[in-house]
C-alpha cells in the first residue's frame, strides 16, 4: 500500500467546556476500508468533519495526502468524497438539475460530464427519478442521490456516514458491494452502527469511545484480541474419572494456552474452555496434551468473539454510559 492518505495527529476538539476529542491519532493508506465505529457522542462526526475540512481543530492535525487540512482546504476537499448522515440536498430541485449544480461546484470539465453522470446513475441505481424533485424521493433514493453527489467528481477518498441508512436489504446489499469494489482502488472511511456491515466489507476497524481511540485493528484480531477460546469436551480413556485439577494441569501445559476453566460436566464428559494465543492455532497442542494425559478427546471448537461483543466491551469499559 502507498503512504497514508489520512493522518490524524492528537487531535483535539473543544465545544466550550466539552472535550469532544481527547488526542486521537490514525492513519488510513490507500486502498484500505475502515470502519469507524464508537457510541452516539463518542466523537465520531466530529473527526470525520475535521478530517473534510467542515470543522477547526482545537488543536492538532488533520492531513489529506499530507496536506494539513486548516492550511490547503480547497486543495484537500478536491480529493475527498463525503457523505454526511443527513445528506445535504436541495428538495426543490430535481436530482438532474442537481447533479449538475454539484458538477459545476466540483469543476467538473463539461468533455467529463456525461460520462459521470452515466457511471453514476448506473452505480447509484437513480436512472429512473432523475426528473424528479429531490423531496418527492423515498430515504433510500435521497441517500443514493446523495452517494452520487459525493463521488461524483471521483475522489480519491470517500467518508461516508451511515451511507446505508434508509436502505431496503437489497440496496443494502447493493451499496456493500459497490463499497468493497470502491476500496480496491480508493481509501474509505465508514461510519456505521450496523455492526454486520462492518464485517461484511471493512479491511481494519477504529472505535473511539468518549473522545479516545481505544481500538485499532482488523476486524478479526478484533474479534480474537483476548485471546481464541476453544471449547473441548474430554473424558477417561479407561474407567478412573475424571480429576477436574489434573485436567486443567494437563490442558494449561503447551505454551499457547493462556488459561484453562471448567465449564461444567456433561452426560459424555467435562466441558472446558482454553484461552489461548489470538495469533496461533492451539488445537494441534490441546490434542497432544489431552493425549499425554491419558484423556479422550470428544469435541474440540475455535470460536471467536463477536464484534458486537467486543464493541460494547471496549465502549463500556472506558465510559459507561453509552449505549
Amino acid at each position: 500500500m502507498d503512504s497514508a492518505m489520512i493522518e490524524v495527529r492528537e487531535l483535539v476538539k473543544d465545544y466550550g467546556r466539552t472535550r469532544a476529542l481527547r488526542g486521537i491519532d490514525f492513519s488510513v493508506p490507500r486502498g484500505q476500508i475502515v470502519g469507524f465505529l464508537g457510541p452516539n457522542g463518542a466523537g465520531k462526526t466530529t473527526t470525520m468533519k475535521i478530517i473534510t475540512g467542515y470543522l477547526e481543530a482545537t488543536s492538532g492535525q488533520a492531513l489529506v495526502r499530507g496536506l494539513p487540512v486548516e492550511e490547503h482546504p480547497l486543495e484537500t476537499r478536491a480529493h475527498i468524497g463525503y457523505l454526511p448522515e443527513n445528506a445535504p440536498l436541495y428538495e426543490d430541485m430535481m436530482v438532474q438539475e442537481f447533479l449538475d449544480f454539484v458538477a459545476d461546484i466540483r469543476q467538473i470539465p463539461a468533455a467529463q460530464r456525461r460520462q459521470r453522470f452515466r457511471l453514476m446513475t448506473e452505480v447509484c441505481g437513480i436512472g429512473d427519478v432523475l426528473s424528479k424533485n429531490i423531496g418527492e424521493l423515498s430515504k433510500g433514493f435521497r441517500q443514493r442521490v446523495g452517494l452520487a453527489h459525493a463521488m461524483i467528481h471521483d475522489p480519491e477518498i470517500l467518508i461516508l456516514d451511515e451511507p446505508t441508512s434508509g436502505l431496503d436489504p437489497n440496496q443494502i446489499a447493493e451499496i456493500r458491494k459497490l463499497i468493497r469494489e470502491l476500496g480496491r482502488e480508493k481509501t474509505l472511511i465508514l461510519s456505521t452502527h450496523i455492526l454486520p456491515e462492518v464485517q461484511a466489507t471493512c479491511d481494519r476497524v477504529i472505535i473511539i469511545s468518549d473522545g479516545k481511540l481505544v481500538a485499532d485493528d482488523t476486524v478479526q484480531g478484533l474479534m480474537t484480541g483476548d485471546g481464541a477460546r476453544i471449547q473441548v469436551l474430554v473424558a477417561p480413556r479407561g474407567e478412573s474419572p475424571l480429576e477436574m485439577e489434573k485436567v486443567v494441569e494437563s490442558l494449561q501445559k503447551p505454551d499457547s494456552v493462556r488459561s484453562v476453566s471448567v465449564v461444567g460436566e456433561k452426560e459424555d464428559g467435562l466441558a472446558v474452555d482454553v484461552l489461548s494465543d489470538a495469533a496461533v492455532d492451539a488445537r494441534r497442542d490441546i490434542f497432544e496434551a489431552a493425549i499425554a494425559a491419558d484423556l479422550a478427546l470428544l469435541e474440540m471448537q475455535r470460536q471467536s468473539v463477536s464484534l458486537e461483543e467486543t464493541f460494547r466491551r471496549l465502549t463500556m469499559e472506558d465510559g459507561g454510559e453509552h449505549v
